[in-house]
Protein backbone atom coordinates (compact mmCIF):
# COMPACT_ATOMS: atom_id res chain seq x y z
CA UNK A 1 0.00 0.00 0.00
CA UNK A 2 2.48 2.44 0.83
CA UNK A 3 6.60 2.09 0.85
CA UNK A 4 9.27 3.06 3.66
CA UNK A 5 12.40 4.50 3.19
CA UNK A 6 14.74 5.31 5.64
CA UNK A 7 18.37 6.57 5.51
CA UNK A 8 19.75 7.12 2.11
CA UNK A 9 18.35 4.48 0.70
CA UNK A 10 15.62 6.10 -1.51
CA UNK A 11 15.52 6.55 -5.01
CA UNK A 12 15.89 10.71 -5.77
CA UNK A 13 13.22 13.07 -7.69
CA UNK A 14 14.13 14.54 -10.29
CA UNK A 15 15.22 17.99 -10.02
CA UNK A 16 13.70 21.38 -11.21
CA UNK A 17 10.44 22.72 -11.89
CA UNK A 18 8.51 22.05 -14.97
CA UNK A 19 4.60 22.72 -14.93
CA UNK A 20 2.07 21.22 -17.06
CA UNK A 21 0.92 23.31 -19.54
CA UNK A 22 -2.45 23.71 -19.02
CA UNK A 23 -3.06 25.14 -15.28
CA UNK A 24 -5.34 23.25 -13.65
CA UNK A 25 -5.72 25.97 -10.34
CA UNK A 26 -8.90 26.34 -8.30
CA UNK A 27 -10.12 29.62 -9.21
CA UNK A 28 -13.50 30.19 -8.19
CA UNK A 29 -16.02 32.54 -8.67
CA UNK A 30 -17.10 34.83 -5.68
CA UNK A 31 -20.45 34.41 -4.87
CA UNK A 32 -21.79 37.46 -2.82
CA UNK A 33 -23.68 36.38 0.61
CA UNK A 34 -21.74 33.05 1.64
CA UNK A 35 -21.08 32.41 5.02
CA UNK A 36 -17.88 32.37 6.33
CA UNK A 37 -15.46 29.35 5.69
CA UNK A 38 -17.53 28.16 3.04
CA UNK A 39 -15.89 25.02 1.24
CA UNK A 40 -16.24 24.61 -2.75
CA UNK A 41 -14.02 22.36 -4.56
CA UNK A 42 -13.58 23.69 -8.21
CA UNK A 43 -14.32 21.04 -10.72
CA UNK A 44 -11.00 21.13 -12.65
CA UNK A 45 -9.33 20.39 -8.69
CA UNK A 46 -6.55 18.26 -9.35
CA UNK A 47 -6.93 14.35 -7.19
CA UNK A 48 -6.02 14.63 -3.60
CA UNK A 49 -2.50 13.02 -3.06
CA UNK A 50 -0.95 12.46 0.59
CA UNK A 51 2.68 12.81 1.06
CA UNK A 52 4.47 12.64 4.12
CA UNK A 53 8.20 13.20 5.45
CA UNK A 54 8.92 11.66 8.59
CA UNK A 55 12.76 12.55 10.10
CA UNK A 56 14.82 12.49 12.67
CA UNK A 57 19.05 12.65 13.20
CA UNK A 58 19.00 10.02 12.12
CA UNK A 59 15.70 8.16 10.45
CA UNK A 60 13.87 8.81 7.56
CA UNK A 61 10.53 8.00 6.05
CA UNK A 62 9.24 9.17 2.82
CA UNK A 63 5.43 8.00 2.25
CA UNK A 64 2.80 8.67 -0.07
CA UNK A 65 -0.63 7.75 1.64
CA UNK A 66 -3.75 6.28 -0.30
CA UNK A 67 -5.97 7.16 2.56
CA UNK A 68 -5.98 9.94 4.76
CA UNK A 69 -6.21 7.57 8.23
CA UNK A 70 -3.07 5.99 7.79
CA UNK A 71 -1.53 8.85 7.87
CA UNK A 72 -2.87 10.35 11.14
CA UNK A 73 -2.25 7.18 13.08
CA UNK A 74 1.76 7.30 11.43
CA UNK A 75 2.22 10.69 12.57
CA UNK A 76 0.50 10.11 15.66
CA UNK A 77 2.33 7.05 16.63
CA UNK A 78 5.63 8.92 15.86
CA UNK A 79 5.49 12.20 18.41
CA UNK A 80 9.59 12.11 18.61
CA UNK A 81 9.83 12.77 15.13
CA UNK A 82 8.79 16.05 12.88
CA UNK A 83 6.82 15.48 10.32
CA UNK A 84 6.15 17.30 6.97
CA UNK A 85 2.43 16.39 5.28
CA UNK A 86 2.32 17.92 1.70
CA UNK A 87 -1.12 18.29 0.25
CA UNK A 88 -1.69 18.26 -3.17
CA UNK A 89 -4.62 18.88 -5.16
CA UNK A 90 -8.23 19.80 -3.53
CA UNK A 91 -10.69 17.41 -4.89
CA UNK A 92 -11.28 15.16 -2.44
CA UNK A 93 -13.26 17.81 0.34
CA UNK A 94 -13.44 15.51 3.08
CA UNK A 95 -9.86 14.87 3.25
CA UNK A 96 -9.19 18.64 3.51
CA UNK A 97 -11.52 18.52 6.04
CA UNK A 98 -10.44 15.81 8.56
CA UNK A 99 -6.82 17.04 8.09
CA UNK A 100 -8.34 20.47 9.58
CA UNK A 101 -10.47 19.15 11.92
CA UNK A 102 -7.32 16.87 13.35
CA UNK A 103 -4.84 19.81 13.58
CA UNK A 104 -6.80 22.53 14.52
CA UNK A 105 -6.83 24.57 11.40
CA UNK A 106 -9.55 27.06 11.87
CA UNK A 107 -12.38 26.87 8.90
CA UNK A 108 -11.89 30.50 7.72
CA UNK A 109 -7.86 29.61 7.07
CA UNK A 110 -9.05 26.09 5.00
CA UNK A 111 -11.19 28.26 3.49
CA UNK A 112 -8.17 30.53 2.46
CA UNK A 113 -6.16 27.31 1.20
CA UNK A 114 -8.70 26.29 -1.38
CA UNK A 115 -9.92 29.37 -2.51
CA UNK A 116 -6.32 29.76 -3.76
CA UNK A 117 -6.13 33.19 -4.80
CA UNK A 118 -4.63 35.38 -1.28
CA UNK A 119 -1.89 37.60 -1.47
CA UNK A 120 1.35 36.49 0.75
CA UNK A 121 0.28 36.94 4.34
CA UNK A 122 0.83 35.34 7.70
CA UNK A 123 -1.57 34.68 10.48
CA UNK A 124 -1.21 33.87 14.25
CA UNK A 125 -3.38 31.10 15.87
CA UNK A 126 -2.67 29.48 19.53
CA UNK A 127 0.82 30.00 18.82
CA UNK A 128 1.19 28.79 15.21
CA UNK A 129 1.43 30.05 12.29
CA UNK A 130 -0.21 29.73 8.95
CA UNK A 131 1.73 31.23 5.87
CA UNK A 132 0.92 32.06 2.12
CA UNK A 133 3.33 31.98 -0.11
CA UNK A 134 3.43 31.71 -3.91
CA UNK A 135 5.22 29.91 -6.43
CA UNK A 136 6.24 31.73 -9.74
CA UNK A 137 6.73 29.94 -13.05
CA UNK A 138 8.27 31.54 -16.61
CA UNK A 139 5.92 29.65 -18.93
CA UNK A 140 6.97 28.90 -22.61
CA UNK A 141 4.80 31.50 -23.87
CA UNK A 142 6.45 34.23 -21.63
CA UNK A 143 3.40 34.88 -18.94
CA UNK A 144 3.84 34.46 -15.12
CA UNK A 145 2.17 31.91 -13.84
CA UNK A 146 2.05 31.85 -9.79
CA UNK A 147 0.07 29.17 -7.65
CA UNK A 148 -0.26 29.14 -3.93
CA UNK A 149 1.88 27.19 -1.31
CA UNK A 150 -0.52 27.45 2.26
CA UNK A 151 2.33 26.04 4.83
CA UNK A 152 0.82 25.49 8.62
CA UNK A 153 3.17 24.54 11.48
CA UNK A 154 3.21 22.79 14.46
CA UNK A 155 4.65 21.18 17.65
CA UNK A 156 6.21 18.46 15.43
CA UNK A 157 5.16 19.13 12.17
CA UNK A 158 4.38 21.30 8.68
CA UNK A 159 1.35 21.23 6.63
CA UNK A 160 2.13 22.30 3.15
CA UNK A 161 -1.23 22.45 0.89
CA UNK A 162 -1.42 23.37 -3.00
CA UNK A 163 -3.76 23.10 -5.46
CA UNK A 164 -1.12 21.46 -8.34
CA UNK A 165 0.91 17.93 -7.96
CA UNK A 166 4.07 19.86 -9.31
CA UNK A 167 6.23 22.47 -7.24
CA UNK A 168 9.73 23.42 -6.50
CA UNK A 169 10.48 22.07 -3.23
CA UNK A 170 12.75 19.52 -5.13
CA UNK A 171 15.76 21.00 -3.43
CA UNK A 172 14.54 21.17 0.04
CA UNK A 173 13.07 17.45 0.09
CA UNK A 174 16.61 16.31 -1.60
CA UNK A 175 18.32 18.24 1.43
CA UNK A 176 16.26 16.86 3.91
CA UNK A 177 16.80 12.95 1.98
CA UNK A 178 20.42 13.58 1.96
CA UNK A 179 20.62 15.00 5.91
CA UNK A 180 22.96 17.60 4.77
CA UNK A 181 22.64 20.71 6.79
CA UNK A 182 20.80 21.16 10.41
CA UNK A 183 17.44 20.97 8.98
CA UNK A 184 16.63 17.36 10.37
CA UNK A 185 17.77 18.74 13.73
CA UNK A 186 16.01 21.89 13.83
CA UNK A 187 12.48 22.06 15.14
CA UNK A 188 9.25 22.41 12.62
CA UNK A 189 9.59 26.27 12.21
CA UNK A 190 13.00 25.96 10.51
CA UNK A 191 11.25 23.94 8.05
CA UNK A 192 8.24 26.60 7.47
CA UNK A 193 11.57 29.16 6.52
CA UNK A 194 12.88 26.57 4.37
CA UNK A 195 10.10 26.42 2.47
CA UNK A 196 9.51 29.89 2.05
CA UNK A 197 13.52 30.31 1.53
CA UNK A 198 13.26 27.79 -1.67
CA UNK A 199 10.47 29.11 -3.20
CA UNK A 200 12.15 32.94 -2.90
CA UNK A 201 14.87 31.34 -4.66
CA UNK A 202 13.01 29.88 -7.23
CA UNK A 203 12.23 33.77 -8.54
CA UNK A 204 15.64 34.15 -9.35
CA UNK A 205 15.87 31.73 -12.21
CA UNK A 206 12.70 33.20 -13.39
CA UNK A 207 13.75 37.14 -13.34
CA UNK A 208 16.58 35.51 -15.24
CA UNK A 209 14.91 34.27 -18.04
CA UNK A 210 12.44 37.42 -17.88
CA UNK A 211 15.51 39.64 -18.50
CA UNK A 212 16.93 37.70 -21.05
CA UNK A 213 13.54 37.75 -22.69
CA UNK A 214 13.09 41.43 -22.21
CA UNK A 215 17.04 41.71 -23.76
CA UNK A 216 15.71 39.35 -26.94
CA UNK A 217 12.73 42.11 -27.25
CA UNK A 218 14.94 45.23 -26.93
CA UNK A 219 17.13 43.00 -30.45
CA UNK A 220 13.79 42.55 -32.05
CA UNK A 221 13.25 46.39 -31.46
CA UNK A 222 16.28 47.47 -33.45
CA UNK A 223 15.96 44.42 -36.31
CA UNK A 224 12.37 44.46 -36.94
CA UNK A 225 10.22 46.61 -35.02
CA UNK A 226 6.48 46.16 -35.48
CA UNK A 227 3.55 45.68 -33.58
CA UNK A 228 3.86 42.58 -32.83
CA UNK A 229 6.94 43.78 -30.43
CA UNK A 230 5.05 46.30 -28.99
CA UNK A 231 2.19 44.02 -28.23
CA UNK A 232 5.25 41.26 -26.18
CA UNK A 233 6.12 44.20 -24.19
CA UNK A 234 2.80 45.66 -22.71
CA UNK A 235 2.28 41.55 -22.50
CA UNK A 236 5.78 41.45 -20.32
CA UNK A 237 5.16 44.09 -18.95
CA UNK A 238 1.66 43.22 -17.07
CA UNK A 239 3.44 39.93 -16.25
CA UNK A 240 6.45 42.44 -14.21
CA UNK A 241 3.47 44.07 -12.23
CA UNK A 242 1.67 40.88 -11.32
CA UNK A 243 5.17 40.18 -10.04
CA UNK A 244 5.46 43.27 -7.87
CA UNK A 245 1.97 42.86 -6.80
CA UNK A 246 3.52 39.25 -4.84
CA UNK A 247 6.54 40.34 -3.52
CA UNK A 248 5.32 43.73 -1.88
CA UNK A 249 2.88 41.71 0.32
CA UNK A 250 5.20 39.01 0.39
CA UNK A 251 7.99 41.64 1.97
CA UNK A 252 5.16 42.73 4.62
CA UNK A 253 4.83 39.32 5.71
CA UNK A 254 8.30 38.30 6.56
CA UNK A 255 8.43 41.74 8.04
CA UNK A 256 5.87 40.56 10.52
CA UNK A 257 7.51 37.39 11.08
CA UNK A 258 10.23 39.17 12.37
CA UNK A 259 8.05 41.25 14.74
CA UNK A 260 6.54 38.02 16.32
CA UNK A 261 7.23 37.15 19.81
CA UNK A 262 10.19 34.57 20.81
CA UNK A 263 7.43 31.58 22.04
CA UNK A 264 6.09 31.44 18.53
CA UNK A 265 9.72 32.60 16.28
CA UNK A 266 13.03 31.62 18.64
CA UNK A 267 15.68 34.38 18.79
CA UNK A 268 17.83 32.35 17.14
CA UNK A 269 15.36 31.67 14.00
CA UNK A 270 15.03 34.89 13.34
CA UNK A 271 18.47 35.66 11.77
CA UNK A 272 17.14 32.98 8.95
CA UNK A 273 14.24 34.85 8.21
CA UNK A 274 16.47 37.94 8.01
CA UNK A 275 18.02 36.24 5.22
CA UNK A 276 14.88 35.38 3.63
CA UNK A 277 14.01 39.13 4.11
CA UNK A 278 17.26 40.01 1.88
CA UNK A 279 16.10 37.83 -0.94
CA UNK A 280 12.80 39.76 -1.09
CA UNK A 281 14.17 43.27 -1.04
CA UNK A 282 16.93 41.64 -3.37
CA UNK A 283 14.03 40.53 -5.55
CA UNK A 284 11.56 43.78 -5.71
CA UNK A 285 14.93 45.72 -6.72
CA UNK A 286 15.35 43.59 -9.48
CA UNK A 287 11.29 43.90 -10.41
CA UNK A 288 11.63 47.18 -10.14
CA UNK A 289 14.56 47.62 -12.74
CA UNK A 290 12.64 45.39 -15.26
CA UNK A 291 9.68 47.31 -14.61
CA UNK A 292 12.00 50.57 -15.73
CA UNK A 293 13.22 48.73 -18.67
CA UNK A 294 10.05 47.72 -20.15
CA UNK A 295 8.46 50.95 -19.80
CA UNK A 296 12.01 52.24 -21.53
CA UNK A 297 11.47 49.89 -24.17
CA UNK A 298 7.77 50.90 -25.03
CA UNK A 299 9.88 54.62 -25.31
CA UNK A 300 12.13 53.19 -27.59
CA UNK A 301 9.51 51.38 -29.72
CA UNK A 302 7.83 54.57 -30.30
CA UNK A 303 11.12 56.51 -31.01
CA UNK A 304 11.80 54.07 -33.78
CA UNK A 305 8.07 55.07 -34.89
CA UNK A 306 8.74 58.13 -34.95
CA UNK A 307 12.14 57.97 -36.72
CA UNK A 308 10.80 55.45 -39.45
CA UNK A 309 8.03 58.57 -39.69
CA UNK A 310 10.40 61.06 -39.70
CA UNK A 311 12.52 58.83 -43.10
CA UNK A 312 9.35 58.71 -44.67
CA UNK A 313 8.68 62.16 -44.49
CA UNK A 314 12.47 63.13 -45.12
CA UNK A 315 12.22 60.78 -48.46
CA UNK A 316 8.73 62.35 -49.40
CA UNK A 317 10.22 65.85 -49.07
CA UNK A 318 13.49 65.29 -51.21
CA UNK A 319 11.06 64.04 -53.86
CA UNK A 320 8.82 66.84 -53.61
CA UNK A 321 11.78 69.10 -53.33
CA UNK A 322 12.39 68.15 -56.85
CA UNK A 323 9.57 68.32 -59.29
CA UNK A 324 8.60 71.75 -57.31
CA UNK A 325 10.96 73.56 -59.98
CA UNK A 326 9.85 70.71 -62.15
CA UNK A 327 5.90 71.51 -61.71
CA UNK A 328 6.57 75.41 -62.06
CA UNK A 329 8.33 75.35 -65.29
CA UNK A 330 4.80 72.91 -66.57
CA UNK A 331 2.70 74.80 -65.38
CA UNK A 332 4.16 78.04 -66.65
CA UNK A 333 4.31 76.83 -70.15
CA UNK A 334 1.41 75.01 -69.96
CA UNK A 335 -0.72 78.41 -69.63
CA UNK A 336 -2.54 79.13 -73.27
CA UNK A 337 -1.71 82.75 -73.87
CA UNK A 338 -2.32 82.81 -77.85
CA UNK A 339 0.53 84.64 -79.68
CA UNK A 340 -2.01 85.29 -82.70
CA UNK A 341 -4.35 88.18 -81.47
CA UNK A 342 -8.01 86.53 -82.71
CA UNK A 343 -9.74 89.59 -83.70
CA UNK A 344 -6.96 91.87 -84.88
CA UNK A 345 -5.04 89.19 -86.50
CA UNK A 346 -1.96 91.03 -85.14
CA UNK A 347 1.05 89.33 -82.84
CA UNK A 348 1.81 89.64 -79.80
CA UNK A 349 5.19 88.63 -79.99
CA UNK A 350 5.97 89.11 -75.92
CA UNK A 351 3.06 86.03 -75.71
CA UNK A 352 5.99 83.06 -74.86
CA UNK A 353 7.94 83.40 -78.52
CA UNK A 354 10.16 80.59 -77.49
CA UNK A 355 7.22 78.22 -78.22
CA UNK A 356 7.65 78.57 -81.77
CA UNK A 357 11.46 78.13 -81.19
CA UNK A 358 12.81 75.04 -83.67
CA UNK A 359 15.09 74.04 -80.21
CA UNK A 360 12.48 75.43 -77.59
CA UNK A 361 11.33 71.85 -76.28
CA UNK A 362 14.46 70.48 -76.42
CA UNK A 363 16.21 73.47 -74.20
CA UNK A 364 13.04 73.05 -71.86
CA UNK A 365 14.25 69.44 -70.89
CA UNK A 366 17.90 70.34 -70.78
CA UNK A 367 17.31 73.00 -68.56
CA UNK A 368 14.85 70.81 -65.72
CA UNK A 369 17.65 67.95 -66.08
CA UNK A 370 20.04 70.51 -65.05
CA UNK A 371 17.72 71.21 -62.32
CA UNK A 372 17.50 68.08 -61.37
CA UNK A 373 20.99 67.43 -61.62
CA UNK A 374 21.92 70.28 -59.40
CA UNK A 375 19.57 69.51 -56.71
CA UNK A 376 20.73 65.93 -56.82
CA UNK A 377 23.97 67.22 -56.07
CA UNK A 378 23.05 69.77 -53.63
CA UNK A 379 21.22 66.92 -51.41
CA UNK A 380 24.18 64.74 -51.69
CA UNK A 381 26.84 67.15 -50.23
CA UNK A 382 24.06 67.76 -47.57
CA UNK A 383 24.21 64.23 -46.32
CA UNK A 384 20.33 64.01 -47.25
CA UNK A 385 20.77 60.97 -49.72
CA UNK A 386 23.17 58.94 -48.00
CA UNK A 387 20.32 56.62 -45.78
CA UNK A 388 18.58 56.07 -49.39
Amino acid sequence: MFKTHRGNSHKHAPVGWKKPRILQQNKLETKVGRKPGYLYVAENALPTRLFLLSFDETELHEIEFQHYEELAVYVQMRPHQRHWIDVRGYQNLEVLEAISRDFNIHPLQLEDVINDYQRPKVEEENGSLFIVSRMVTFTADHLIDDDQLSIFTGPNYVITFQSDHNDCLDPLRERIRAGKGIIRKKPPMYMAYAIMDVVLDHYFPVLSQLSDYLDSLEDCLFQTPGKEVLSSILSIKREIVKMRRIMWPERDKINEILRSPAEIIPEDLKIYFKDTYDHTVHIIDLIENYKETSGSLIELYLSNVSNRMNEIMKVLTVISSIFIPLSFIVGLYGMNFSRENPETGGVNQYNMPELYNPYGYITLVVVMVTLVTLQLIFFYRKGWLSKF
